[in-house]
């Protein structure tokens, strides 16, 4: 099955680090079009329906209104490029193979909310990323598409890196905003938002890296053009991982609405050594565990979520036959335990007693009764838990539970 590559189209065809290259095919055309009407971009934004790319979805147009429409004498523009979450690797392509794109995205946004400064928060497990972005910076403001006076206009935008310690909860965005101050990694109570009072308390966007890059191509092919691909509520293409037991593992671009047995079937190639499917986690660790059944799910926001499965940040984990769902939930509580900053209760304690309940369904001495209890506390905590660590940590394990219940009562056995 063909790709459809619309932010990988360069992706190996250009020196990464060479904002001249990048230029030759058409790259920062899209932030000479904002620079000439500054006023007109938010709305291109908003026409073109492009929504959050790293997970929750939410309008990119609106996100930026706040911000342009908060008085101060900074503003700035913030990429997530943290990318923590377990099996998602379309970030670290983009940033690796066309950062300019990234770059340019970022500038448009600051000409759009009136930001001169912009920050690309780095996870520490990208090490040689961070060179090549730091070279490809260095390039793009000696061919002053960064920097003072951008592209010969008035207007100023430069953006530095700063780097994560692998918090898996500097994924949050106030709790990245924390890191890039300095402080402990935690969430921060909302509100004020980040587009009101962000980064130093000024008005901040925050967007994740795959968002971002969407921009240049938004401006420069138009928003209608955009909103012709995909599904009329999630509009545009979209990065997939997929990941698990699966012969053919990667990042792969389509159009949103594809459906997931498209992904696994003809893209993944199925299950290694003729095995059968057994399950699918979808949209990274934090997000549902579905059944077989759900495979003819369109991969759209809107679709997956009447389907009780994820969008998400568009990863796919394929469980085959061979492998125990209550494992897996084991080494996912495991991992949500160890990575709770431990700020507010329902997290910091709920988690640790969820990885105590699946451990005795591993060891064959769970009860319909702790079942009963891992769904009343997943509640507690997706209600009152500070940020969408604890509010979604749970969800894997809940959503194992209505689709195998009987092999956490058979003691895992599968």
């Amino acid at each position: 099955m063909e790709e459809y590559k619309f932010l990988t189209y360069n992706v190996g065809k250009l020196n990464p680090v060479s904002a001249t290259e990048y230029a030759t095919v058409g790259g920062y055309a899209g932030l000479k079009i904002a620079l000439a009407n500054p006023s007109a971009v938010i709305q291109i934004v908003k026409d073109s329906g492009l929504r959050g790319r790293g997970g929750a979805g939410f309008p990119t147009g609106m996100k930026w209104t706040f911000v342009r429409n908060t008085d101060a004498d900074q503003k700035y523009i913030v990429c997530n490029a943290d990318e923590g979450e377990p099996g998602t690797n379309k970030d670290r392509i983009l940033m690796a193979e066309v950062p300019n794109l990234l770059f340019e995205g970022m500038a448009i946004a600051g000409v759009a909310v009136g930001a001169t400064k912009g920050y690309i928060y780095l996870r520490a497990e990208y090490p040689y990323v961070k060179e090549t972005l730091m070279k490809a910076l260095d390039d793009a403001r000696i061919r002053h598409f960064l920097g003072k006076n951008i592209m010969g206009s008035d207007f100023d935008f430069d953006i530095e890196i700063r780097s994560g310690a692998g918090a898996y909860v500097c994924g949050e965005e106030t709790a990245l905003l924390e890191s890039i101050e300095g402080k402990r990694g935690e969430p921060r109570f909302k509100p004020p938002f980040p587009g009101v009072q962000g980064l130093w308390g000024k008005p901040t966007v925050i967007n994740n890296v795959e968002t971002l890059c969407n921009i240049p191509m938004i401006l420069c092919m138009g928003a209608d053009f955009f909103k012709s691909l995909g599904t009329p509520q999630t509009t545009g293409t979209k990065l997939f991982t997929l990941c698990g037991n699966i012969k053919n593992p990667g990042v792969y671009e389509f159009q949103t609405g594809i459906t997931m047995r498209e992904l696994f079937e003809d893209v993944g190639g199925g299950c290694p050594n003729g095995k059968k499917l057994k399950a699918i986690q979808c949209g990274g660790a934090s997000g549902p565990i579905v059944g077989p059944d759900k495979l003819d799910t369109k991969m759209s926001i809107e679709d997956c979520n009447a389907a009780g499965a994820n969008f998400g940040a568009g990863d796919l984990m394929f469980i085959d036959e061979d492998q125990s769902i209550v494992d897996i939930c084991e080494n996912l509580m495991e991992f949500f335990n160890e990575e709770s900053c431990g700020k507010c209760t329902p997290c910091r304690e709920g988690n640790f007693r969820l990885l105590e309940l699946v451990r005795k369904f591993k060891d064959g001495t769970g009860t319909e009764t702790d079942l009963d209890t891992i769904e009343d506390l997943s509640s507690t905590m997706m209600d009152a838990s500070l940020c969408g660590l604890g509010q979604a940590s749970p969800i894997p394990l809940v959503s194992a539970i209505k689709y195998f219940r009987n092999e956490f009562l058979e003691g895992g056995n599968h």
